[in-house]
C-alpha cells in the first residue's frame, strides 16, 4: 500500500528553511504546525499543495510561482503597473527587471511624488488582507516638513484631527531630526487614506516639504536604493503572512 504525502522534513527543506537534519530538529523541538495542529514527530507525511504549514508561527511559502518583491519606488513614478499618458509607473521597472509574465501588481499605493517602499506580488489573497483596513497592517513614513514641531504634536495626531472624510490619526509620532526652517519626523499609522499622511500633517499646520515610505508591516526599505527591486526573504514573507492572520 502507497504511503501518501511527504515527509514533513522534507518539505521544509525543499522550501529552503533549513536542511534536512535541521528541519527534523525544528520538529522535534516544537517549533513546526500543520493546519493549525503543533507537530513533534518526525514520521508526518503531508500534502504540500494543500496543507498550511508554519514555522515559529510564520507560514512557510510552498508555491514556487508565487512571487513576493520590495520596490523602492522613485519621486515622480506613478504607482500603477501601466499608464495611459506614457508617464513613468512601476510597471516600466518590472518589466525590464523581473523575467516572465508574472501579473505582478503593487500591494497599496504612493503618490507621484511621494517615495519608498511598495510590495509587488502575484498573491492576490495576501495582497487583498495587506490593503484590507480591517488587518491594520502599519506603514511607517519619513516626511520633511516646514517649521519646527512643538512638543505636543504626537500626542495631538495620536489623538486625531477631524479632515474633511473623517478623523484620521497616527499609531506614533518621533521627531528625527531638526534643521533651521524644517524638520524631520517619522509618522506609523495603519489607515490608507489618500494622501492621508500628507493631509494630515497639513490638517496640523506642517505641510509636508518630502516624504518616503520606510516600512511596510515587517518589511522594511532599509538602504535599497531608489529604482530597485529585491526578492523578499522567507522571514519575511512569512511575517507579512502573520500579519493578516494566513
Amino acid at each position: 500500500m502507497m504511503v501518501e504525502g511527504v515527509r514533513l522534513q522534507k518539505v521544509l527543506s525543499q522550501a529552503g528553511i533549513a536542511s534536512r537534519r535541521a528541519a527534523e530538529k525544528l520538529i522535534t523541538e516544537g517549533r513546526v504546525e500543520v493546519d493549525g495542529q503543533l507537530v513533534t514527530e518526525l514520521g508526518r507525511r503531508v500534502d504540500p499543495d494543500a496543507s498550511v504549514i508554519r514555522v515559529d508561527g510564520a507560514r512557510v511559502v510552498l508555491d514556487e510561482s508565487l512571487v513576493y518583491l520590495a520596490l523602492n519606488k522613485p519621486r515622480g513614478m506613478h504607482s500603477t503597473m501601466s499608464d495611459e499618458r506614457g508617464r513613468p509607473c512601476v510597471g516600466d521597472l518590472v518589466e525590464h527587471r523581473v523575467r516572465g509574465n508574472k501579473k505582478l501588481f503593487h500591494v497599496g499605493r504612493l503618490d507621484a511624488d511621494t517615495e519608498g517602499l511598495l510590495l509587488l506580488t502575484n498573491d492576490g489573497e495576501l495582497a487583498h488582507r495587506l490593503m484590507h483596513p480591517s488587518y491594520q497592517v502599519p506603514k511607517t513614513y519619513v516626511a520633511t516638513v516646514s517649521g519646527s514641531v512643538p512638543r505636543g504634536l504626537g500626542k495631538r495626531l495620536c489623538a486625531g484631527i477631524q479632515l474633511h472624510d473623517g478623523i484620521a490619526r497616527v499609531d506614533d509620532f518621533v521627531v528625527v531630526d531638526t534643521v533651521p526652517g524644517k524638520t524631520l519626523v517619522r509618522v506609523t499609522l495603519h489607515e490608507g487614506r489618500k494622501r492621508i499622511v500628507r493631509r494630515l500633517l497639513a490638517a496640523a499646520g506642517f505641510p509636508v516639504q518630502a516624504l518616503v515610505r520606510t516600512d511596510i508591516g515587517p518589511v522594511s526599505l532599509g538602504r535599497q536604493r531608489p529604482g530597485s527591486i529585491r526578492a523578499l526573504g522567507r522571514d519575511e514573507v512569512g511575517q507579512l503572512y502573520k500579519a493578516v492572520g494566513l
